[in-house]
């Protein structure tokens, strides 16, 4: 009959095993480091920069979390059994240059080697961010750097509602919204952070209701005032991002020139009747809102909300987008609309993409942000509504 030990042998005579000098070696030149113990395991203690699939989940995640079989591997354990078997199996799914750590985490912390204590999320979290943590490119770090990120919403409305609902899901720890009025009947076709209860009830406090409620993880600091020269630099600084649903040019305007000093990101988007557009203005990695309109076009060709109108579901789409490039701006994913402007229209259903560069003739800009003297904009009609 074969026994466990019979078992322990197989798998060691089939894999490559070293100690914790030659894994030490090998993790400095580069090598992936894979901790297959329990998460209680992990979360005492670990490696850094490791990828963490308890030895039960390998077979079913390691394959989109270390994607090229030819890479270099070291596994661990907290003795070096599980590593052993979890190296056999790695084999056995095609990875080539795999090797086993032999005393496993506890001869690496007793010999006196660099260690950390993971970020760690609680059960109830964890259980509500399981999606996210499925993902690679998020997991429990990055869900943790969502859970420590503030992002600011300019408005609580028609782009604001979508994107304020879904970051707040998401897990981003602060959200911080400004706006100064009441909840109108007309609102609710498109305004979804509110209900026909709230009525007359003001904005912000409304979306700190629905928010709150939603996920009690979300500190949501409201600010029921309008963005102004002599307040905005207060408001938005400590801000990791801000996402733009003002709805006039003079907002927009006072919006970049101080965003520009203080060198914080905003994705912005803008709506009218069937179309809409978000790009992201970052003030150290590309343009801003001056490059793309460098003077605001004259009143009369700023229709009012109640001339133009706009389809109640556009902005659901257009503050989902920018809901989406925040959280890719806090967890450096993918590549954003950065220097970039996706155009929608709904009629055709056509989704557009062009590039925005940096004009030279615009002085606001990072470098020149100790010049950069904040200023209102007289006037407040806007081409995009919401």
């Amino acid at each position: 009959m074969t026994t466990f030990r019979d078992l322990l042998g197989a798998a060691k005579a089939q894999i490559t095993e070293i100690d914790t000098a030659t894994a030490e070696q090998q993790i400095a030149a580069g090598a992936i480091v894979l901790d297959v113990r329990e998460p209680d395991e992990y979360d005492q203690g670990a490696l850094g920069n490791v990828i963490h699939i308890p030895r039960g989940h390998l077979e079913a995640q390691v394959e989109t979390r270390i994607t090229d079989k030819r890479s270099q591997v070291v596994v661990y354990c907290a003795g070096g059994v599980r590593s052993a078997f979890a190296a056999k199996t790695l084999q056995e799914l095609g990875y080539t240059n795999v090797s086993s750590m032999a005393g496993g985490f506890g001869k690496w912390k007793d010999e006196g080697r660099a260690w950390t204590t993971p970020v760690t999320l609680s059960g109830e979290q964890r259980n509500r961010y399981q999606r996210h943590l499925l993902l690679p490119e998020v997991g429990v770090a990055g869900q943790a750097k969502l859970l420590a990120s503030k992002v600011l919403l300019l408005g609580a409305g028609g782009l604001g509602s979508p994107a304020a609902l879904y970051l707040a899901a998401a897990g981003v720890g602060t959200l911080g919204i400004v706006d100064m009025d009441e909840v109108d009947e007309s609102n609710l076709q498109r305004q979804i952070l509110h209900n026909i209860d709230r009525i007359g009830d003001r904005k912000v406090d409304s979306a700190k209701k629905t928010l709150t409620m939603l996920n009690p993880d979300v500190n949501v600091v409201t600010y029921d005032t309008r963005l102004a020269a002599s307040n905005i630099i207060d408001i938005i600084s400590g801000y990791d991002v801000i996402v733009d649903g003002a709805d006039n040019f003079p907002s927009r305007y006072l919006l970049n020139d101080a965003s520009v000093k203080l060198g914080i990101p905003v994705v912005h988007g803008s709506i009218f009747r069937f179309e809409g557009m978000v790009s992201v203005f970052h003030p150290l990695r590309g343009p801003t809102y001056r490059d793309m309109v460098p003077e605001p076009p004259p009143a009369e060709m700023a229709p009012s909300c109640a001339e133009a109108g706009v389809l109640g579901v556009l902005p659901g789409i257009v503050g989902s987008i920018q809901a989406l490039e925040a959280i890719k701006l806090l967890l450096d994913l993918g590549d954003s609309l950065i220097g970039r402007i996706l155009s929608i229209d709904t009629t055709e259903m056509s989704f557009r993409t062009f590039n925005l560069r940096i004009d030279p003739s615009n002085a606001v800009t990072y470098a020149n942000r100790d010049r950069i003297q904040v200023r209102d904009l007289e006037g407040a009609c806007a081409p995009w509504l919401h």
